[in-house]
């Protein structure tokens, strides 16, 4: 995980919270740090946003996705700036705690599946398949799979239908975590440089797809409501609208930094852009929003409260 690095990170609540004194500018905004570059990339703008043209601090909270909505309840959050559905969450947090609501979409549009590198489907032009899955299984082979194929995921907090997808499809293959997002993006490189089999689980928006040749598997086709038992999933992921997911404390007394969190929204292009100077330029979160700032004032100027 590459982490931002604009401010020191505080996961404790303390007495100049966006709720007490944020109106004015002179307040903290606590923003969750979820473990993918993305998310980080929009979390550095709105960081730097915050911080350069509302005078706002911040304090950055990391932690997996499901985890970052206890903040709501305990006070150590204010902000998920991107969230990909979890109705189950929603219903939790929003409808039965009532100590978070919706802010809003984000403009990204969120794509979830299984890969391969495209050289794969020049050489094997059925792969794409889930279907034909089966007969490529000793292709993936590895010592952590054993007699199975391998499916690739990433870290373990991640929310995916994968393990279900593999069982209720009935494929020959076994699901080995990566350990995060970094890993993930190492094993693209390193299967399409080496040309070395590799099915894997990944997402858009993400700055790796600018750099790499990758097919996208045809899983059962989605259809409201296949996914509502996550035990018995056998189809596709949805298309998601991200959105954003704030306190309702902050939401009631946030002023302008939750103006500003409730009109943020832009592209997977502007996320990806961002990202790929985090990741590939190594470039600070700081440095990076910095940058695209600099770039795009025709872009965030309208999310700037008056």
């Amino acid at each position: 995980m590459i982490a931002l690095t604009m401010t020191a990170c505080s996961g404790s609540e303390s007495d100049d919270g966006a709720g007490g004194t944020a109106a004015g500018g002179s307040g903290t905004v606590r923003l969750a740090i979820n473990p993918w570059i993305g998310y980080e990339a929009s979390a550095a703008v709105v960081a730097y946003l915050l911080e350069h043209q509302l005078g706002y601090k911040i304090e950055l909270k990391e932690s997996g996705e499901a985890d970052s909505w206890k903040g709501f309840e305990d006070g150590t959050v204010d902000v998920v700036i991107e969230n990909w559905s979890h109705p189950e969450l929603k219903k939790e947090y929003i409808e039965e705690k009532k100590v978070a609501i919706s802010a809003g979409q984000t403009g990204n549009k969120g794509v979830l599946g299984w890969y391969v590198p495209e050289w794969m489907v020049q050489r094997y032009p059925d792969i794409t398949d889930y279907r034909n899955l089966p007969k490529y299984k000793d292709l993936f082979k590895t010592d952590k799979s054993g007699d199975l194929g391998q499916l690739l995921a990433g870290d373990r907090s991640y929310v995916t239908n994968d393990e279900a997808l593999v069982k209720n499809l009935a494929l020959p293959y076994r699901v080995v975590y990566s350990g995060s997002e970094e890993a993930l993006i190492k094993a693209a490189q390193e299967a399409t440089e080496k040309k070395t089999p590799l099915l894997m689980y990944l997402y858009e928006p993400q700055w790796v797809f600018s750099q790499l040749k990758l097919v996208k598997v045809n899983l059962p086709p989605y259809a409201i409501g296949c996914d509502a038992d996550p035990k018995k999933v056998a189809c596709d992921y949805p298309p998601y609208l991200l959105d954003k997911i704030v306190s309702t404390k902050f939401a009631r007394e946030g002023g302008k930094a939750y103006e500003l969190v409730k009109n943020f929204s832009w592209t997977n292009d502007d996320q990806n852009a961002v990202a790929y100077d985090m990741a590939v330029n190594k470039m600070s979160a700081e440095d990076a929003a910095k940058k695209w700032v600099e770039a795009n004032k025709i872009v965030w100027q309208d999310w700037i409260p008056a």
